[in-house]
């Protein structure tokens, strides 16, 4: 019991030591549809916080497709994001959202088994290997910079092969949301084609919310997102820089940063992994909601039926409310001017790294530029 004790209050002293960069407010702060308030409790915030997965740049891996990069130092920012989006699609499948992690404590088999699907190697199903090869039939050269639209792409394409956690993924178009398509995607057939229930749902929206610069009329409509409970929070950034968004506080975003180099890490041979540097154990970054770069995508998980249902009700009534200059739309059927729905079939990978850009040396003269850690 003591030596329980004693690591919860390691951390909580650890923790404590970034609380102060959070200011005392008595506006809540909400994080994947949870609500926190700073003046009440601030370390389940960090907690919080620290127990999403945190992915970031790599250096010292296999290259990409045998003669690519070992490093995605520089370019696999957007990349790292999707990755973290997805991972938390997935604890909230297997753990459910309210799971902590801590330091040091001995954690279930499904998070371990999530958190190698992520692992730097060509043979795990989410790799930076898998998703920047994957990335070359979306237009994208290996070493190329990604778009949100892109990576949500990518992962609907990946998501075919993942038959462990068996998600739907759907991707929409044209800032519009269809839950003919959703649902169809949602349901399980069997050989026959009958339904045989429902299949977790991964949801990416990916928007477009101004020219140049975000329309302020868009802003409390993109906060409400991060208070339903089915949020995956959003992928998005500045130009060539991407962060994972995770929540806010009054205008500002708050966000976990790939921009930090760490060296590759790899499975034990019990199947366990060294996840110290897979968890951000310090107050994450903040920034203006209106210096956000106008590309983002929106993520939502919907474990059962049911919550695809409230999730529908919650746009109605929150975003939908907006009676011009609406986020996106909700519509029920499958627009007539859009191609028929057909779902989505495993694509063929012929990628064998031949697809490389030109020169990926420019991609890594300013490797400097990023805390370099070592692991």
């Amino acid at each position: 019991m003591e030596s329980v004790l004693s690591r919860y209050e390691n951390q909580i002293t650890i923790l404590s030591e970034y609380l102060e960069e959070f200011p005392d407010t008595d506006e809540p702060v909400w994080i994947l549809g949870r609500r926190h308030q700073l003046n009440e409790d601030k370390s389940k915030l960090l907690l919080d916080v620290s127990a999403r997965l945190w992915f970031t740049y790599r250096r010292k891996f296999s290259p990409i497709g045998g003669t690519g990069p070992s490093s995605d130092a520089g370019w696999g920012c957007m990349l790292r994001c999707g990755q973290m989006m997805l991972a938390q699609a997935l604890i909230c499948r297997h753990l459910g959202r309210d799971w902590q992690w801590e330091k040091h404590k001995e954690q279930p088999e499904e998070y371990h088994r999530i958190l190698r699907c992520f692992l730097d190697r060509k043979d795990c199903c989410y790799s930076i290997h898998q998703m920047a090869q994957m990335g070359v039939g979306e237009g994208k050269s290996i070493g190329e910079w990604f778009g949100p639209n892109t990576v949500a792409q990518v992962l609907k394409k990946l998501a075919l092969f993942d038959e462990w956690n068996s998600l739907a993924v759907y991707v929409s178009m044209d800032n519009t949301v269809t839950s003919f398509s959703q649902i169809a995607l949602g349901r399980n057939r069997n050989t026959a084609g009958l339904c045989t229930g429902w299949k977790p749902l991964l949801l990416i929206i990916p928007l477009r919310l101004g020219i140049n610069h975000i329309n302020p009329v868009y802003i409390d409509a993109f906060k409400e997102c991060f208070k339903m409970p089915q949020s995956l929070g959003a992928l998005g950034g500045k130009p060539n820089n991407a962060y994972y968004f995770i929540g806010f506080l009054g205008n500002e975003l708050i966000y976990l940063d790939p921009h930090t180099t760490q060296s590759f890490v790899d499975s034990e041979e019990n199947g366990t992994v060294d996840d110290q540097s897979f968890h951000c154990q310090q107050a994450p970054h903040r920034m203006k909601i209106m210096n956000l770069d106008p590309s983002v995508a929106l993520g939502f998980f919907c474990k059962e039926e049911c919550d695809f249902d409230n999730w529908c009700s919650l746009v109605q009534k929150e975003i939908l409310k907006q009676q011009s200059l609406r986020m996106f739309e909700l519509v029920q059927k499958h627009p007539p001017h859009w191609p028929p729905f057909i779902p989505p079939t495993k694509p063929e990978v012929t990628t064998t790294g031949a697809e490389l850009i030109e020169s990926t040396d420019k991609l890594f003269e300013l490797e400097e530029e990023f805390e370099i850690l070592s692991v």
